[in-house]
């Protein structure tokens, strides 16, 4: 009989449908509220997405999950509420970004990186009615760290194989990595309950991932990479990007149609699928990660803002020209609130905003001063929407257009990750618009870094310094900032999940980081 490795994950929901994610050790059938799917194989593992339709709106729906008809989840013995499909309107959203594994069984024992703010947020949601859980939960990448893994991964792959030492190069590594990090009862029930969407970020393949050709050309220098970048792309399809999509966008996406159909193992379908998509063809890629969700009035769209990087051109872009025009058109609409989700911060710290304007510059310099400069570029990890600084204003100028709109939204939210601290930031422009518009970071969920790192992240809001580095940029020709913003809250530490809280055209935006006792509150701003 197959049995349940991981999962079930909910995935997309609307007002009448959901996707259910699951990984199985065979071959079966996967049954969910009554609706069923054969798993694919990808090597020797097994997966299915079933989607459930004929909801009806505004309801709650407790579900199982069946093998063959066999019930295997809820797991014998469970202490946590039925799983459940709520196709309620959102009023509260979840997010946050890098969360590495645990080490330690506890939920509430800190180990190394301290407490995961995820798991204490399962454990409060535990003893709470479904009318209080958030309706959405938004993962802004490293979901996994591929190039750092916990000891027990560490001597698990000395025991596959001797070379290439400490790294995850196969499909079979990188599962790994999703079983240590979603496998743990508290992380399994939550994304369970709630609607999941993700997007990775560098450390899902490699810490600086597409930093510059630069950092590419090395990479491909060395013998396992082009394995590596296979795997972690056709791994993030299976684990991550599959969910994302609606039923209708699942019934017309080719790649889908082929594995369904298959009838065998897809593994070098969808690795010869993620090599042409780590490609970079005519000034852009062939597949766009980035996505659309729409949560009744609430819009969310999810930026890629990693393996859609174009580094051949005369200027490095974030995203390509064909990808922003989709970012363009779906950015205007008769919604309450858009919030775009993106790994990397689109307004940053001041002065380490116009740090990486002006490394940009010099990195893009012949000589010595050009090494130097992508040296620092890769040290420092200054790759950010300012280091990328057309699409840095192009952004702005989009953000702009949208709240001139005569169907401008009640805000324009920027929802980011990454930079291992946490804060809260409004954006203005010269012009009158009637939208507002914020920079809301949660940093890390589960990796916080040493106190000394703590004083650097203060000082990077430092105006002296800012003032500083914007006069060098005037002085090297980098043009003015299209926008303005100001800190609302922050700098915050600690291992943290950001909630915003909707009504109507109104949102709060909260933070709460995690400790031994559970989740405080550090800040909590009407927006």
């Amino acid at each position: 009989m197959a049995e349940l490795v991981l999962g079930p994950v909910l995935r997309h929901v609307d007002s009448t449908s959901a996707t259910v994610w699951v990984e199985t050790d065979a071959a079966c059938e996967v049954t969910v509220a009554g609706h069923a799917a054969r798993t694919f194989q990808v090597g020797e593992q097994h997966f299915a997405l079933v989607v459930v339709e004929g909801l009806e709106p505004g309801t709650t729906t407790p579900y199982d999950v069946r093998l063959d008809d066999e019930v295997v989840w809820p797991q014998p013995g469970s202490t946590f509420p039925p799983s459940l499909i709520r196709t309620t309107p959102v009023r509260r959203l979840v997010f946050g970004s890098c969360r590495a594994a645990k080490e330690v069984g506890d939920p509430l024992k800190p180990d190394k990186l301290g407490v995961d703010a995820l798991d204490s947020y399962a454990l409060r949601m535990k003893d709470e009615p479904p009318e209080q859980w958030p309706d959405a939960l938004v993962l802004l990448g490293d979901q996994v760290y591929a190039d750092e893994p916990t000891k027990r991964i560490t001597r698990w792959l000395a025991e596959r194989r001797p070379e290439p030492k400490g790294e995850v190069v196969s499909f079979r590594e990188y599962a790994e990595l999703y079983h240590e990090s979603w496998a743990d009862p508290e992380i399994r029930w939550l994304m369970s309950v709630v609607p999941t969407s993700m997007i990775f970020d560098d450390h899902d393949i490699r810490d600086d991932w597409n930093t510059s050709r630069t950092w590419r050309e090395q990479m491909s220098r060395k013998r396992w990479w082009p394995e590596r970048i296979r795997a972690g792309l056709a791994s993030y399809w299976v684990y991550q990007h599959l969910g994302n999509l609606s039923p209708a966008d699942l019934a017309h996406d080719p790649l889908y149609e082929k594995v369904r159909s298959a009838g065998g193992d897809v593994q070098p379908l969808l690795e010869d699928f993620a090599e042409q998509a780590d490609q970079e063809v005519d000034g852009g890629k062939s597949t766009r990660w980035s996505y659309l969700r729409d949560f009744g009035r609430i819009r969310l769209m999810v930026i890629d803002t990693r393996s859609g990087r174009i580094l051949s051109g005369p200027e490095r872009l974030m995203v390509g020209e064909g990808e922003f025009r989709w970012i363009e058109e779906n950015s205007v609409g008769d919604f309450d609130h858009l919030l775009i989700g993106s790994s990397l911060p689109w307004l940053m710290p001041h002065a380490l905003s116009h740090l990486q304007s002006l490394n940009e510059r010099m990195a893009g310099l012949p000589g010595w001063r050009g090494r130097v400069g992508e040296k620092v570029r890769q040290v420092a990890d200054l790759e950010h929407w300012p280091a990328f600084r057309a699409s840095y204003e192009r952004l702005a100028r989009l953000v702009e257009r949208v709240m001139k709109d005569e169907q401008a939204p009640g805000t324009v939210c920027v929802l980011s990750g990454d930079v291992h601290h946490s804060y809260a930031a409004r954006a203005s422009f010269a012009t009158r618009v009637e939208a507002k518009i914020y920079q809301l970071v949660c940093s890390p969920v589960h990796n916080d870094p040493p106190w000394v790192f703590r004083p650097a992240f203060r000082a990077s809001w430092s105006r002296p310094v800012a003032r500083f580095l914007r006069w060098w940029a005037d002085r090297r020709g980098i043009s003015p900032d299209p926008v303005a913003w100001h800190k609302l809250s922050g700098p915050h530490f600690g291992n943290s999940v950001g909630v915003l809280e909707f009504e109507g055209r109104e949102v709060r935006f909260r933070l709460e980081t995690a400790g031994k006792d559970g989740l405080r509150e550090v800040t909590s701003i009407p927006l």
